[in-house]
C-alpha cells in the first residue's frame, strides 16, 4: 500500500431483490473480516471490492489509488487492481499442475524478485505438491495451493471469499492455522469474509457486522463484539475476545494459564508455549455474574469487573450488561429477573464467572 490511508469505499448495487448499501473503512494493515449470517453481503460486497461487479456504483479508493468512482466515471478493471483473490472452491486451473498454476501467478506479477518462493512453498507445506494435478488433490490442499497462487501475484490486497467453508473439521483447522501464522508475518492487508465465529476470534483486527446489506458497526475486534446495539442476526456472535500471553501449562489438568489486562483465564490447553500470544472467546451466554467472589463454582475463571453500561436483548425477558475487567470490555446476558435481584447497574462492581469448557482450545 503506498499510504497509510487504507481503502475507503461506498457501495450500492440491487439485485434480485437485494440491495447493498455500505460504507466502509479498512486499515491499511492486518485482517479486516466481513461477518454476517447468509444473504448478508459479504461476498456481494468483496466481489463489488474486487471490481467483478460493475453494475455496483459509488466509491472505492485504496490507499492513494482510485479504483472507482462512478460519479467522476472512473472503474479499473479487476486484473489492474494488483488483488490476490481466494475463494470457496479454489478457483485453480484443472489443467495445470500445482507447479503450474503457482507459475502463472508469479508470471503475471513480472516474476517479482522479492518474493520468497521458496519460504512460501514451505510455509503453506505444498512442496510434495507441486507434480500434481489438480484433480488429485484434497480440499483442503486445493485451498493451500490457491493461497500460496494468489501471493506469487505479489498482490496489494488480499481478498478471501469464506476459504474454509467447504473443508472438513481436519483440513479447515490445518488451514486456518496457516492463515494465523500469514497473519502474522505478511504486511499485506486482507479482507475475509466468514460467518464462523471462531474464525473471526483467531484471524480479525477489524471488523465489519454485515446485516440485510448494510454494514451496521465496524471498528476493532474487541469493541465492535462488545456492543449493545447489534441487530438480532448477530446476537450469538456478541462477547468479548481476549488476547493473553501463556504463562504456564498445566500439564496434568490439560488445561493453560493465561493473563490479560483484566486478570487470568485458565482455559483448555493450546499449542501455543509458554510466552506466546494467544486468543479466545468469550460469549455473553458464558458469562455469570455474581456480587461476591465466588468461593464454591465449579467456574474456573472469576473476573473482577465493572458494569459500564445496560441495554436491552433480543428477548424481552433478558438483558445485556456490559463490563470492564481492567482495559478489556466483556459481555453478559442475563435474565431481567436477575438484573432486578442483583440491582445491577452502571458502576457497579460484580464478578463475572466463566467456565474454561466454554473457551474452546487449538
Amino acid at each position: 500500500m503506498t499510504d497509510a490511508s487504507g481503502l475507503d469505499a461506498q457501495l450500492r448495487w440491487s439485485r434480485d431483490g437485494f440491495d447493498l448499501d455500505v460504507a466502509l473503512q479498512l486499515p491499511p494493515r492486518g485482517v479486516s473480516v466481513l461477518f454476517g449470517a447468509s444473504g448478508s453481503g459479504k461476498t456481494s460486497c468483496l466481489r463489488a471490492l474486487a471490481g467483478l461487479e460493475p453494475a455496483c456504483t459509488g466509491r472505492v479508493r485504496f490507499g492513494d489509488a482510485l479504483w472507482q468512482d462512478s460519479a467522476l466515471r472512473v472503474f479499473v478493471p479487476p486484473h489492474k487492481r494488483r488483488l490476490g483473490y481466494v475463494v470457496q472452491d479454489a478457483g485453480l486451473f484443472a489443467h495445470r499442475s500445482v507447479a503450474g498454476n503457482l507459475d502463472y501467478g508469479f508470471r503475471r506479477a513480472g516474476r517479482p524478485a522479492h518474493l520468497d518462493r521458496d519460504a512460501l512453498i514451505d510455509a503453506f507445506g505444498v512442496r510434495d505438491l507441486l507434480p500434481r494435478r489438480v484433480h488429485a488433490l484434497s480440499g483442503g490442499q486445493r485451498q493451500r495451493v490457491a493461497i500460496v497462487r494468489a501471493l506469487f501475484a505479489d498482490p496489494a490486497l488480499l481478498l478471501f471469499d469464506e476459504p474454509l467453508s467447504a473443508l472438513d473439521a481436519g483440513a479447515r483447522d490445518t488451514l486456518l492455522g496457516h492463515l494465523e501464522t500469514l497473519h502474522a508475518t505478511l504486511a499485506t492487508p486482507m479482507v475475509y469474509v466468514t460467518h464462523a465465529i471462531d474464525e473471526v476470534t483467531r484471524l480479525a483486527d477489524h471488523l465489519v457486522l454485515l446485516d440485510a446489506g448494510r454494514a451496521v458497526a465496524q471498528g476493532s475486534l474487541q469493541a465492535t463484539l462488545a456492543r449493545l446495539d447489534l441487530p438480532p442476526s448477530l446476537v450469538e456472535a456478541m462477547g468479548a475476545v481476549i488476547e493473553g500471553e501463556v504463562v504456564r501449562h498445566h500439564a496434568d489438568e490439560h488445561l493453560a494459564e493465561v493473563t490479560f489486562d483484566g486478570g487470568t483465564l485458565l482455559l483448555p490447553r493450546r499449542r501455543a508455549a509458554v510466552g506466546q500470544t494467544v486468543r479466545c472467546r468469550i460469549g455473553a451466554r458464558d458469562v455469570v455474574l455474581s456480587l461476591t467472589p465466588p468461593s464454591d463454582s465449579s467456574a474456573l475463571n472469576h473476573l473482577r469487573c465493572r458494569i459500564t453500561a445496560v441495554g436491552d436483548a433480543d428477548h424481552p425477558s433478558q438483558c445485556l450488561v456490559q463490563l470492564r475487567a481492567g482495559n478489556q470490555l466483556l459481555l453478559a446476558r442475563i435474565t431481567r429477573r436477575s438484573l432486578h435481584a442483583l440491582a445491577l447497574q452502571p458502576d457497579r462492581e460484580v464478578w463475572a464467572q466463566v467456565k474454561a469448557v466454554a473457551l474452546g482450545g487449538q
